[in-house]
């Protein structure tokens, strides 16, 4: 397999697609991150409390509804501080996309979430409600 890609892999903090690196192939088993960063920050509770605030906000609307990750930063921060969630709540639909749970859209069409940029809505995807075992 020397240089060639293995199958997809997705960072465990961020969730987006891990770029195939060279430097990998011999512990690519072992990788579970995309960067340094991404390895330093893991996952912390309030990450899996926006999380299940995604989950927790799309089962209260109807199947085909959206919502978006500021309403989500909102659940769980409140009004103060909510801008500071944006991000972590677009991590935690990231791992919700990955888990089958979650698909991310913009202009209504699903996108790649590892390349979304701007504004993005949150809906139930394929896996929705299908617990792992």
């Amino acid at each position: 397999m020397t240089g060639s890609a293995p199958g997809e892999r997705w960072c465990a903090s961020c969730g987006r697609r891990i770029e195939w690196r060279t430097k990998w192939e011999r512990d690519w088993d072992a990788v579970r991150h995309c960067s340094a960063a991404c390895r330093r920050r893991g996952v912390r509770p309030v990450d899996r409390e926006l999380e299940a605030a995604v989950l927790r906000l799309l089962a209260a609307r109807a199947p085909r509804s959206t919502v978006c990750p500021s309403e989500v930063a909102r659940e769980v921060a409140g009004d103060d501080g909510w801008r500071e969630l944006m991000e972590p709540a677009r991590r935690a639909a990231r791992r919700l996309v990955v888990a089958g749970e979650v698909e991310i859209t913009q202009a209504g069409r699903v996108v790649d979430p590892s390349r979304a940029t701007g504004p993005i809505r949150l809906r139930r995807g394929p896996d929705w409600g299908h617990q792992p075992s």
